[in-house]
């Protein structure tokens, strides 16, 4: 009999696959784990202190250092709840820009988290490709918004900026190219012997464990549980959109895997109607005070998020600058349950099931 002794092992916080920087104490037997400590914090920058210190205006940029492959959606949350609390109507014209913005930016995401997961697992061409596409999503970002990354694009009330001319024709014709490029991923990856056997049944846990956990998005979804604050509490203009919410059942690596595949083809619908419904003309910005005050009280709203479940709460003492601010920030929720996947497991399955999970540590940290 081979005798052998624990002996801790750190992952990160420098690790190509732990995107970001993240550090795992794992305490090891042989190649089986026997506990995993993860450790965070160290992305953190106090986002939610130096808000209060803020205009509401002024938050607006720090919102894309969070999830920084989703910076629209987090520029969208803010927004959302300071509207909600001043009570604000919103142009028809704004809304479709902040539609489409944010889905280009959800594909971008699931781009960036396709490319990067198949190169955890030893697949080098697949990211090359995700992120040739992702160039062109960015690409069209810029041009709505002046950067490539950190957009800081929406405003109280509306948008910063109008759709420059023939960029809408633009996001028409990148429609139809995505759909086919999805399509060689499918048949380059997910019908794929080797990647099948590497992810199926790898990280699996069951709906109740999900829900016990606050896990949401596709790490919810992937155990058959159909919940999509785009269908189930609608906001912006999303109930004028015909789409789908993909579910899965098993729960493991694979079904988030589909899951994430899905919603691009999803979001593809979405962005195909907001731009054939896009208002010929119309403002970019509602009737908004020069400086936002909105009035005492506190908002929570929540919106869906490429990881999950986002939201934001506003404590209000009628000041230009919150009280309190906090985010909901799913990405720190869904990493919660990494320990108890890992327990037992292999050390070689380890990127796998983290990887499937999707965080981004500039949101875990905050």
């Amino acid at each position: 009999m081979i005798r052998t002794e624990e002996m801790l092992l750190n992952v990160g916080p420098q690790h190509p696959s732990t995107h970001g920087v993240f550090r795992l104490v794992l305490k090891i037997d042989g190649e089986t784990i026997v506990e995993a400590t993860p450790v965070i914090g160290y992305l953190h920058r106090g986002t939610e202190k130096i808000a209060e210190n803020l205009q509401y205006t002024q938050i607006i940029p720090y919102t894309d250092r969070l999830d920084y492959l989703a910076g629209m959606t987090n520029n969208y949350v803010l927004c959302h709840a300071v509207e909600t609390m001043m009570g604000l109507e919103i142009p028809e014209r704004a809304e479709y820009l902040r539609v489409l913005a944010m889905e280009l930016g959800r594909i971008s995401s699931h781009l960036v988290w396709w490319g990067t997961y198949l190169l955890d697992i030893g697949a080098i061409s697949p990211f090359l490709y995700a992120f040739r596409e992702r160039e062109m999503i960015l690409n069209l970002l810029n041009e709505l918004s002046g950067a490539r990354m950190t957009f800081n694009y929406m405003r109280v009330g509306g948008v910063k900026w109008d759709a420059p001319d023939g960029w809408i024709d633009k996001v028409k014709a990148f429609v139809p190219y995505m759909r086919e490029q999805l399509a060689g991923y499918h048949d380059l990856v997910t019908g794929n012997d080797i990647f099948i056997n590497r992810i199926k049944g790898v990280g699996a846990y069951t709906k109740e464990e999900a829900l016990n956990y606050s896990l949401s998005g596709a790490n919810i979804r992937c155990t058959g549980v159909d919940w999509d604050l785009r269908k189930d509490e609608p906001y912006s203009i999303y109930d004028r959109f015909d789409f789908d919410i993909p579910v899965y059942e098993t729960g493991d690596a694979w079904a988030r895997y589909h899951c994430r595949m899905d919603e691009i083809e999803q979001s593809l619908r979405i962005v195909e109607q907001a731009a054939e419904q896009f208002p010929a003309d119309g403002p970019i910005l509602g009737k908004v005070p020069r400086i936002v005050k909105p009035p005492a009280g506190e908002a929570f709203v929540r919106i869906e998020s490429p990881r999950g479940e986002l939201g934001c709460y506003i404590a209000s003492e009628g000041k230009k600058e919150p009280y309190r601010l906090k985010f909901r920030r799913p990405s720190f929720y869904n990493l919660q349950i990494l320990p108890k996947l890992l327990k037992g497991e292999n050390i070689a399955n380890l990127i796998a099931i983290l990887g499937a999970i999707d965080i981004v540590l500039g949101e875990v940290d905050g």
